[in-house]
């Protein structure tokens, strides 16, 4: 994966920190949720970055 796609995933789950973040100060549970989904989500892009560059 390029640094493109590196940037994008990492910018997704600052996002869903962000999300995350102003659910719970907000108590807003579905806000929490989708931020907690968006960092999922980045995280499992990132490891099949990992997965791709350890067999370059």
């Amino acid at each position: 994966m390029g640094l493109d796609d590196k940037i994008k995933n990492a910018a997704e789950d600052l996002g869903g920190k962000v999300k995350e973040g102003v659910g719970k100060a907000t108590h807003n549970e579905r806000l929490e949720a989708e931020g907690e989904a968006d960092q999922a989500k980045a995280k499992v892009k990132k490891a099949g970055e990992d997965v791709k560059d350890a067999f370059k």
